[in-house]
C-alpha cells in the first residue's frame, strides 16, 4: 500500500472516530434534555455516513482481494463502535461519580 494511500485510510479513520464520538454525545445530549442545534446534530450524522461513505470508496477501488477489503472494513465499523462505547462508559461513570453516596452507619 502506498504511502498516500495509508494517509487517506489514517486520516478517514480519525475523522470517522471524532465523527461518531461527537454524534453519541449528541445523541446523548438530546436524551439527557441538554440542547443540541440541528444544524449541529446533522452535520454529525453527515460525517458519521460520509466516513462510511469514504472508506467504502477508497477499499472499492483498492488492488487488494475480497477478503481484506471486508477485513478493514469490519474493522473500521468495530473501531467506531469501540470509540462510541469507551465515550459511553466514561460519560456514565462520571455520572455516578457525581451522585451523592448513602450516609453508613
Amino acid at each position: 500500500m502506498a504511502l498516500n494511500e495509508k494517509g487517506y485510510y489514517f486520516t478517514i479513520l480519525m475523522y470517522g472516530l471524532f465523527a461518531a464520538v461527537s454524534l453519541q454525545k449528541a445523541v446523548r445530549d438530546k436524551l439527557e434534555g441538554i440542547t443540541v442545534t440541528a444544524l449541529y446534530f446533522g452535520l454529525c450524522w453527515i460525517s458519521v455516513l460520509l466516513c462510511i461513505l469514504l472508506l467504502t470508496v477508497g477499499l472499492w477501488n483498492s488492488p487488494l482481494i475480497a477478503s481484506e477489503k471486508v477485513f478493514y472494513a469490519m474493522s473500521y465499523l468495530l473501531s467506531l463502535f469501540g470509540a462510541v462505547a469507551v465515550q459511553k462508559n466514561v460519560r456514565d461513570v462520571a455520572l455516578v461519580s457525581a451522585l451523592p453516596r448513602p450516609a453508613r452507619d
